[in-house]
């Protein structure tokens, strides 16, 4: 499992490997503090969309910056165990910017995923990802399912 989380310079050589046996790299990203049903339906879907499924998992100090300093819940080790521990994830990787576009451009991703309230011409990173030959998708969400609503409900059920 912890194989499967990496830094960013390591994933640039395994995926180097990879894309020159043909495999095709899917990238997602996000916080995944709470993972629920919503998130691993989103992912097996990503995953089906080529080979190899990367996650960029949001560090502690960048998920505080894009929710608030009561988030995570989760710390980004644990998330990211979390994530690993997933038969279709392929590689975990943190990234402390806001986006992960930094990411994007050094893991040169086929296949760039986002949810489904992300428009395509709007998602971080797509027009390289296409400019490199790639292609961005986004992936509609099960509905009813968000880590913020979650947190929501715990709060007022004390």
């Amino acid at each position: 499992m912890n194989s499967k989380i990496l830094t960013s310079k390591k994933l640039v050589k395994a995926l180097s490997r990879l894309r020159s046996k043909g495999e095709r790299i899917v990238f997602t990203n996000g916080c995944f503090d709470i993972l629920h049903a919503g998130h691993i339906e989103y992912l097996s879907k990503a995953k089906r969309l080529g080979d190899i499924l990367v996650i960029g998992l949001n560090s502690d100090s960048s998920v505080k910056k894009i929710k608030g300093k009561a988030r995570p819940i989760n710390k980004e080790a644990d998330r990211a165990k979390v994530l690993a521990a997933l038969y279709f994830v392929d590689y975990v990787t943190l990234f402390s910017e806001p986006t992960p576009e930094r990411l994007i451009k050094e893991l040169k991703p086929n296949i760039l995923v986002k949810g489904g309230d992300w428009k395509v011409k709007d998602i971080v990173g797509g027009d390289f990802v296409k400019s490199c030959g790639g292609k961005v998708k986004n992936i509609s969400f099960v509905k009813g399912y968000s880590t913020t609503s979650l947190i929501e409900n715990m709060s007022s059920q004390c």
